[in-house]
């Protein structure tokens, strides 16, 4: 494939990656065991401005992997419209995932896991690094996102560890 568009902005990056966290439903989770050994699902998600929300059976090898280690790389999309988010995990249980996230994430998915007879476990993430290209063409620009700081360029608001805060447009 020949790519003659040129490389989109930091800025249109940002808004495509954010556009696509409040419209897509499904992301692929990678998380890896204590020996290493690689595991990778499909998982429906909610983005809430801040944080993707996550929920899997809390006995998956999923939920005990971000549980033991704390760290995920989430990805969106095929290899010609690429997004990857790299994040520190928060688990929680049915019990006490904040209500306000769980209700949004049954509204968005019309399933409720906290009324599942086997334990679900809710993993926030919080981004510490983002990337996104569209093809060859795009991979010098792709990181938006590395250590919380956002890069590339471009004004905006958010900080403090996070890709850019969603308010209407903001941080990707």
């Amino acid at each position: 494939m020949q790519t003659t568009e040129p490389p989109r902005a930091p800025e249109d990056r940002r808004r495509d990656v954010l556009a696509r966290l409040r419209t897509e439903r499904d992301v692929w989770v990678a998380s890896a065991g204590g020996s290493g050994l690689p595991y990778l699902v499909p998982l429906w998600f909610l983005w809430d401005g801040e944080a993707v929300w996550l929920a899997t059976r809390a006995t998956n090898p999923t939920a005990g992997n971000l549980r033991d280690h704390g760290r995920v790389r989430l990805a969106l999309g095929d290899t010609y419209d690429v997004v990857l988010v790299d994040g520190t995990v928060e688990v929680f249980g049915a019990g006490d995932v904040p209500p306000a996230a769980a209700d949004a994430y049954a509204a968005r998915h019309g399933w409720d896991p906290r009324r599942e007879p086997r334990a679900y476990a809710y993993l926030r993430v919080l981004p510490h690094a983002v990337q996104a290209w569209r093809g060859e063409h795009e991979l010098a620009g792709r990181h938006l996102l590395r250590d919380g700081e956002r890069l590339g360029g471009g004004e905006g608001p958010g900080g403090g560890g996070r890709p850019d805060k969603d308010e209407g447009g903001g941080r990707g």
